[in-house]
């Protein structure tokens, strides 16, 4: 199969939960060789090995269930739930034991019942869901019919929890040497056939950057109404001149008040996003004279007062505001 290279960068991120505890075994071959691809296709690749991470299993506390979060603080919680919410594709790799994916993963998959919930229970839409995809790799050392019945299944309602389009998967039997996948005679094309049906969609999306001082505010509910309403034609990107810690909480309240979910978001420093992708279109809102200069981008200024701090009715009216300028600017240039 010959690989087509999207010259145009992507801004995505390709998530990959590596859950294999071998260094170097053949799920771990098998998801590093997907993450290439990825790349050479101009997407950004990011793989947690979550056997090497502080994770502890669900406690049931339902903390999640009534309030939307998981009150247990590990690497799950800190890490993986935030990059969950930034993916575009994520990538679930696993050897089978017991007919199913091992207890380091499974152990992620069920803290994730905190998105099913705010899903389902909160009746919050996450703005990334319209596009996400989700795709599984795994091997097994035997050759039964139904060794895969369990992980699928397991997937499957993994997928569907985060907001993720089950998009199929890659499994491979009789797999046990350590060199086996290497050796094997399809798994480069298979590869490459699955990475570029993901990721084609993607590449011909404009890329919209919209930034603030904080990025805690503004520029969030920009980025997530851009996202929830136009996910498929643009490439959203948002950021700040002088992010800080967390997103204000008034903004988290008077979005959910739209079903519009922003748990999980973190702020992030202009220079470093900038650094990784090159916005065609930058709408500014309150980042004063260190806003970017990027050559060829469009400067778009909406000048919007800043609602941190203030009544929530105000953060409401700059919320609605915010939600028309979205809609004109995705009815001009799409």
């Amino acid at each position: 199969l010959k690989l087509v290279t999207i010259h145009h960068r992507i801004t995505m991120l390709v998530l990959g939960l590596q859950g294999s505890p071998r260094k170097k075994g053949n799920s771990k071959f098998l998801l590093d060789t997907f993450m290439k691809t990825a790349e050479n296709m101009g997407a950004r690749t990011h793989i947690v090995d979550v056997t090497r991470k502080n994770i502890i299993p669900c406690k049931e506390y339902v903390v999640c269930e009534k309030k939307g979060y998981c009150p247990i603080e590990d690497d799950v919680r800190d890490e993986i739930y935030p990059l969950l919410r930034q993916a575009e594709v994520v990538v679930l790799a696993t050897p089978i034991f017991f007919y199913n994916m091992t207890a380091q993963l499974k152990a992620v998959v069920d803290r994730c019942q905190t998105f099913w919930a705010r899903k389902y229970l909160l009746k919050l839409n996450d703005p990334g869901a319209n596009l996400r995809r989700g795709f599984l790799l795994s091997v097994a050392a035997t050759r039964g019919k139904n060794l895969f019945e369990g992980l699928n299944l397991t997937a499957q309602y993994f997928f569907d929890a985060i907001g993720a389009k089950f998009e199929g998967s890659l499994t491979y039997r009789g797999i046990e040497g350590p060199k086996d996948m290497t050796r094997h005679p399809t798994v480069q094309d298979d590869v490459a056939k699955a990475v570029q049906g993901i990721l084609q969609p993607f590449s011909n999306r404009k890329k919209v950057l919209f930034a603030c001082r904080e990025n805690a505010c503004r520029s969030q509910m920009a980025s997530a109404f851009a996202q929830s309403l136009a996910g498929d034609k643009l490439d959203v990107l948002n950021a700040g001149s002088e992010p800080v810690e967390q997103i204000q909480p008034d903004m988290v309240a008077v979005m959910h008040e739209k079903g519009i979910d922003m748990g999980f978001r973190t702020p992030q420093k202009l220079d470093d996003v900038i650094s990784q992708d090159t916005p065609e279109i930058i709408v500014t809102m309150g980042c004063a004279e260190q806003c970017p200069l990027v050559p060829g981008a469009r400067k778009l200024d909406w000048n919007l007062p800043d609602p941190a701090g203030k009544p929530i009715e105000f953060m409401r009216d700059v919320r609605d505001e915010i939600e028309k300028r979205v809609q004109n600017l995705i009815s001009e240039i799409t």
